[in-house]
């Protein structure tokens, strides 16, 4: 009894039988698109440099001859450079033409063309005017545009030898092509019945490990057993997979706590940004109340402050409510406003709906502070800082609104950049701006806009019920 032969040796029959075949089929089928190409070179060669022949060939001719005879001053001499080239031109396209109306046409060109010369020198010959334009008129002007003529018949034989020899081309491959489809169709019948065997023994721990793939994109990097299979290759990429997994949640739980640290990291940043020149300046503020006896303002003051920073400081906590931000916004500019009376009002106006919002602590203040610096302070009149914040589209929508002097497009555009760039500007815009990002996403932070003489509007967007 003939013992089976195995998998891999039946598909090795079968690639060298469908092999045998491809390359038979292949080889005919490029001799004979060598011999094919090979004349399609030749015709194209002859119909590309019978393109080179100057199309105002009579033109330049004919006109450089009346200059000639009638002695104008514009003559530059006789065209025998021009008339040589086309001598050159019929030689070259006569050496390499095959069939015979394209030879006889560019045969015609060539005879002439050396008549043409020929005629050409016995104009510069004869000294009689009269005779002269006769020889120009019933010579010259007669070549030339027979020249033209069989030029133009030479192209038009070439372009539809080119023609016929690309439909028969076309032929010829057509039946090339089914006759390889035939012959692979036969062999890829056979190579499918076997690899359909072949593809049973591996198919079932390969959909087991794309499940696998699946859990862990889904958020399961969980060490699991890996798939049990006969094939080397799939055991050896199921282990990888659970490897990788290991390693990609220890590598989440380390960014996770780096992303901790640099949240404190950047909240102390933000809170050692603080002017301490407020600090100064209350403190001044204060004891000139008191020497004014004004004990009330003074004590209020006091309380402000005081308020102030035990919202900076809200237990250590890095999230707070909005509403405990809106405290310590207003704890801010009541502080302020005895300051700066003269030229400060304010307003905030809080939905109660997001007053139990979290978000980052010290998101507002900054923004307050910059408005009053860079706003109110420099417009040197009454300016009013507008605190809100409103519900839209399932975001809360919070904004600092001032009536200073805003900014021109090219100072906004810089202070823009700048903020996408991280660099420092204001009152640690960029740091709230960062901070925004790192715990809602890329798509939120800080939006300025700005207008010169009208005033700027800093918005922080804050997405609903994600926690942070």
């Amino acid at each position: 009894m003939k013992k089976p032969a195995s998998i891999s040796r039946q598909m090795r029959r079968l690639v060298y039988a469908f092999s045998a075949l491809t390359a038979a089929v292949l080889l005919i089928a490029a001799a004979t698109l060598l011999i094919y190409q090979t004349r399609y070179r030749g015709i194209l060669h002859n119909l590309t440099t019978a393109s080179e022949f100057n199309q105002d060939f009579k033109t330049d001719v004919d006109l450089k001859m009346y200059y000639f005879v009638v002695e104008s001053r514009y003559s530059e001499g006789l065209p025998l450079t021009e008339i040589r080239a086309a001598q050159a031109l019929a030689r070259e396209l006569r050496a390499s033409t095959t069939h015979r109306e394209s030879l006889q046409a560019i045969t015609s060109v060539l005879d002439l063309s050396e008549n043409l010369e020929a005629e050409v020198c016995q104009i510069r010959d004869t000294e009689s005017y009269d005779q002269r334009q006769i020889q120009l008129e019933n010579n010259v002007y007669v070549i030339t545009d027979l020249i033209r003529e069989y030029m133009s018949n030479y192209l038009y034989s070439e372009a539809v030898q080119l023609n016929t020899l690309q439909q028969q081309m076309g032929r010829q491959l057509l039946l090339e092509m089914v006759l390889l489809a035939l012959g692979a169709g036969a062999v890829f019948a056979l190579l499918t019945r076997h690899a359909l065997r072949l593809g049973q023994s591996i198919a079932q721990p390969i959909v087991h490990l794309s499940r696998r793939v699946q859990q862990i994109g889904g958020g399961d990097l969980e060490v699991h057993t890996p798939v049990a299979s006969d094939v080397r290759e799939v055991s050896t990429l199921s282990e990888g997979v659970e490897q990788m997994a290991q390693r990609m949640g220890q590598l989440i739980q380390e960014t996770t706590e780096k992303q901790q640290s640099l949240r404190r990291m950047e909240l102390a940043l933000l809170q050692a940004q603080i002017n301490p020149h407020f600090l100064y300046n209350t403190m001044d503020t204060i004891i000139w109340l008191m020497e004014a006896e004004k004990n009330e303002e003074a004590v209020e003051m006091v309380s402000n402050l005081s308020s102030f920073f035990r919202h900076s400081l809200s237990k250590g906590e890095d999230v707070i409510t909005v509403d405990q931000e809106a405290g310590q916004v207003r704890s801010y500019l009541q502080i302020q406003q005895v300051r700066y009376k003269d030229i400060l009002t304010y307003t905030i106006d809080i939905a109660p709906e997001l007053r139990e919002v979290r978000l980052p602590k010290l998101t507002l203040q900054p923004l307050v502070e910059n408005a009053l610096y860079h706003g109110i302070k420099l417009k040197r009149a009454k300016g009013v800082i507008a605190v809100t914040g409103r519900l839209e589209k399932g975001e809360a929508l919070l904004q600092v609104r001032d009536d200073g002097v805003g900014m021109s497009r090219e100072r906004l555009a810089e202070l823009r950049s700048a903020m996408d760039r991280g660099e420092r500007v204001g009152f640690g815009l960029s740091t709230v701006h960062e901070r925004l990002k790192l715990f809602f996403g890329p798509d939120y932070g800080l939006e300025v806009e700005s207008r010169e003489g009208l005033g700027t509007v800093i918005t922080a967007r804050i997405p609903l019920g994600k926690e942070i």
